[in-house]
């Protein structure tokens, strides 16, 4: 080989592949899909199982290396470089290897595609066996021309250099790479890991703690919160134990765990039936409940546009009763901002089911910190 073939070789290697892949929860494909279509127009469709989609992109228009996919249903992303097919676990890791070529990395992520809705037949996003086992091949299985003893599965630094091996089937790994450009991108899936914790009396609890991490809530110990929809009190626990006084309101029955709380108190109402100038006590509000999301809002303006409150900051639930809503997501993002929320965010986190999370602030300079780990 002469050295201009040689060097056309190793750019090729390197150069970005035109495939991107995703994954989201299963039965948001087609609101991937449209998201997608929607954003990146010169793009197209490639490949889809249940919680696994790819999008080819022209030569001309593949994106940046550290690109943001600006998606609200992908719950992580990076190049795909093709797929690992077989039997054996080492000649499927050989195959992972020789399809990353060249590159470099910092971290081995590997995780299977969701099977179920979160909750449904025990399943919930997240490590698995198999997916321990794979990336403990693959680290040991690396070329030389890898770093030694490659992390599996931990969390990647601001920036650093992923490989992606997703288990679409067992013996079937799609392989790809990334940049951990963003928080959630630096977890194996996507799924910021949540704590469930023996005593939290639904799995709501999970629920709020992912929110709260991902949106850097600024919720401080002492701060007054209402929760409206708080039944049965899980998301109610994780606003308590992050130090809160929470107020929930829901008519339905509360666990006696929660109500015996020191800082919670029940209000025995629907969010719409307590008076507004009663909202005027708290800070922050959090909202789940089981209406259609222009209802859920409309109760919201009432609030929060009443003279006499001042809400900074919210943490919603809005559920996508029909799969159809999810086109109406830049809408009711705009219809928020319009109240004088200035920071609005949206995504639908590992723990969410058929619903989006949104957080609204008066300002993006009251998020908090990331932790330190």
């Amino acid at each position: 080989m002469s050295p201009t073939d040689s060097a056309t070789a190793g750019a090729q290697s390197t150069a970005l592949p035109p495939f991107v892949f995703t994954c989201c929860q299963v039965g948001a494909e087609r609101a991937l899909k449209a998201e997608i279509g929607s954003e990146w127009p010169a793009s197209r469709f490639a490949f889809s199982r249940p919680g696994f989609v790819t999008f080819r992109f022209p030569d001309d228009a593949v994106p940046p290396a550290r690109f943001d996919l600006k998606s609200i249903f992908a719950r992580t992303y990076g190049f795909s470089v093709g797929k690992a097919t077989g039997d054996s676990a080492e000649a499927l890791a050989a195959q992972a290897w020789d399809l990353l070529g060249d590159r470099q990395v910092n971290h081995i992520h590997v995780w299977q595609r969701d099977a179920h809705l979160p909750g449904e037949r025990g399943f919930w996003p997240g490590p698995t066996v198999l997916a321990e086992e794979v990336g403990t091949r693959l680290a040991q299985l690396a070329p030389p021309r890898q770093p030694p003893s490659l992390p599996v599965n931990q969390r990647a630094d601001a920036d650093e250099s992923v490989l992606d091996c997703v288990l679409v089937e067992p013996h079937e790994w799609w392989i790809g790479f990334h940049h951990a450009s963003a928080y959630a991108l630096r977890w194996p899936g996507g799924v910021v890991p949540t704590h469930l914790p023996s005593y939290a009396v639904s799995r709501a609890y999970a629920k709020m703690h992912e929110a709260l991490e991902w949106s850097r809530f600024p919720i401080l110990p002492g701060d007054n919160c209402v929760e409206i929809g708080s039944a049965p009190g899980g998301a109610s626990q994780a606003l308590l134990d992050r130090g809160a006084l929470v107020t929930g309101i829901d008519p339905a029955e509360m666990d006696p765990q929660v109500v015996a709380q020191q800082n919670f108190t029940w209000v025995r109402k629907r969010g719409s039936d307590v008076k507004r100038r009663d909202y005027g006590a708290f800070r922050w509000l959090t909202a789940d409940v089981n209406m259609a999301p222009n209802f859920t809002l409309d109760m919201l303006a009432d609030i929060v546009q009443h003279e006499a409150v001042r809400i900074h900051g919210m943490l919603l639930t809005l559920k996508l009763l029909d799969w159809k809503l999810a086109a109406d997501i830049p809408a009711y993002l705009e219809r928020i901002r319009s109240w004088g929320y200035r920071y609005v965010r949206v995504r639908q986190l590992a723990s969410n089911r058929q619903e989006v999370c949104v957080v609204a602030l008066k300002s993006r300079a009251s998020r908090r910190g990331r932790p330190k780990r």
